[in-house]
């Protein structure tokens, strides 16, 4: 009996210091990134010095896909980081997504947003909900860059109300008919499979749409016009237009009536992607800010020696930092399988404000040369305002954190 005793506290000890240990791990990571994780930052940062920020300029202004640094992107396992290995992925973590995405978008906005797309909205839903025939289709061919997947769940009527799907899919024999048209597509144009949500039951509402796996060519399936938009333009977006298009019915993913579901999951990871995006944003025109401010002169010495320039800096690096800690706390609790709606939404909330200010004040650093596309902050400013919008406006994320707040309240005093 005291034998059996004794090996019931040392299990529980066992489990404490495992559990200890990961709390230690955790905290680390919040103070000072992994081994693994900084060589990471490094190879993206250095890639994105060297590949993206020079070409960054020429793609915005002639709104051109960078399809040989998407194809690069794609070798160095970048557009399927967290996918498992044994479908030709990377194999790595969230947070490796997080810090990784930081740093393309630090270089190239454009083509942060294609990687989170690839990623996030395409590549994750199909790896959760796919089944082993769908994966091997629809996963491997896309995780080296060589095709590209796209999210259509958005519509002209209906925006941040993702329930409300006009789109529908009906039975026919073997396939299913899609009709609708779907909206604000990024990637679509180069789009060679896309993961479509369409109402199957209007009479069950949003527990009636299902999600669907929808390739390119395919009759009855076109796109409508590219978009002119104000910032990443070097990304297409487009309206994905189903007209009688016919897919087989092994091309549902998941199960009937599982869509909405499958689409509120997905947007949960994606918001750590535009987090990371903007945060890659903000430290872009953060360092435009520096970089300027130490070499502009005026009354004989540099800006930077004045108060209110420094108050100005202070101010952009206290957001960047603060948004940065909340995205790789939610990329950690999803690492470890914990709840983490409410801090993503909080991370896409804090990140994308921040990228907008810090975007503002660095025109504001550099006055008339920030007004000018001689300099790049203009267009950080251009690329940071859509980070508020996508996946979620600011609105949205308000009424998710506070959603999460009152369940958490109710639980604790119910």
């Amino acid at each position: 009996m005291a034998s059996l005793q004794i090996a019931r506290v040392s299990s529980q000890l066992l489990l404490r210091n495992v559990k200890l240990a990961s709390q230690r791990r955790a905290l680390s990571a919040l103070a000072e990134l992994p081994d693994t994780h900084q060589m990471l930052r490094k190879t993206c940062r250095d890639f994105a010095d060297n590949e993206l920020k020079p070409i960054a300029a020429q793609i915005d202004k002639e709104h051109l896909f960078p399809a040989d640094k998407v194809k690069a992107m794609g070798e160095l396992g970048l557009l399927a980081i967290a996918v498992p290995e044994e479908y030709g992925g990377t194999g790595l973590d969230n947070l490796a997504y997080a810090v990784a995405l930081e740093e393309i978008s630090r270089g190239c906005a454009s083509c942060g947003v294609i990687m989170s797309v690839m990623n996030s909205l395409y590549l994750s839903p199909l790896v959760h909900f796919g089944s082993r025939e769908q994966i091997e289709q629809y996963v491997t061919p896309f995780v080296a860059g060589n095709k590209i997947g796209c999210f259509a769940l958005s519509e002209p009527g209906n925006g941040s109300d993702a329930g409300a799907a006009s789109t529908t899919a009906t039975v026919d024999g073997d396939h299913w008919v899609l009709n609708g048209t779907k909206a604000w597509i990024t990637n679509g144009f180069e789009s060679d499979a896309a993961v479509v949500f369409a109402t199957t039951d209007k009479s069950l509402k949003h527990k009636g749409i299902s999600a669907f796996i929808v390739p390119r060519p395919l009759d009855g399936f076109s796109l409508g016009k590219k978009e002119d938009k104000l910032g990443i333009r070097g990304s297409s977006t487009t309206n994905l237009i189903f007209d009688g298009a016919r897919i087989p019915k092994e091309n549902l993913l998941g199960t009937p009536g599982m869509g909405f579901k499958i689409a509120m999951m997905t947007l949960d990871g994606g918001r750590v992607g535009i987090a990371a995006q903007a945060l890659g944003i903000g430290q872009a025109a953060l360092d435009c800010a520096i970089e300027y401010s130490t070499t502009r002169m005026s009354f004989g010495k540099p800006i930077s020696k004045l108060q209110t320039i420094q108050i100005k800096l202070a101010d952009m690096q206290v957001r960047l930092e603060g948004a940065r800690l909340l995205n790789y706390k939610a990329a950690m609790l999803k690492d470890d399988k914990k709840p983490y709606t409410k801090e993503a939404a909080m991370a896409k909330l804090a990140a994308s404000e921040a990228a907008t200010f810090i975007s503002h004040q660095a025109i504001q650093i550099l006055g008339g040369m920030g007004y000018v596309s001689d300099m790049p902050a203009e267009r950080h400013y251009r690329d940071a305002r859509i980070t508020e919008i996508y996946e979620g406006t600011s609105e949205i994320q308000r009424l998710v954190i506070a959603g999460c707040m009152l369940k958490e309240y109710a639980q604790q005093n119910g």
